[in-house]
């Protein structure tokens, strides 16, 4: 059983209205999505806002991702891989602001968010990154 459905909350563990505001006024929020970023949350949907920090080398092994690690505020850096072979590259910069939609893996780094492209088997609605307007899926 996910975190999600312990807590009786939305199968998501942030809806739009829930993100971490990317100007992180909020604080309560920000300790919100703080404190859910941990192992038992590794297989969850999440969907957040941050700022590129670092663009990375694409990882060619297997499927081709685009990687690069995004600063949701608190301290908290997560690494972003966007499948290639799903979905188009991100034009992206540092300094950027992306929203991103994917599923949460935790690692002893801040974790990780996959799966931001459409699902090929169409059972899950699948993730997404929204920048300058356009969404990749």
């Amino acid at each position: 059983m996910n975190a999600a459905a312990r807590d009786g909350e939305p199968r998501f563990l942030w809806q739009a209205q829930r993100v971490c505001p990317w100007t992180n006024n909020n604080n309560e929020h920000g300790r919100s999505l703080k404190k859910r970023l941990t192992k038992r949350d590794t297989g969850d949907w999440i969907e957040l806002t941050g700022f590129v920090t670092r663009l990375l080398s694409d990882d060619n092994d297997g499927s081709r991702h685009q990687r690069f690690i995004i600063d949701i505020g608190l301290r908290t850096t997560l690494l972003i891989a966007h499948n290639l072979d799903l979905a188009q590259r991100v034009p992206l910069g540092l300094g950027d602001r992306v929203q991103v939609r994917g599923m949460y893996e935790w690692n002893d780094l801040g974790g990780l968010v996959h799966w931001t492209h459409h699902d090929p088997q169409g059972v899950e609605d699948g993730g997404y990154i929204r920048y300058r307007r356009r969404v990749y899926r």
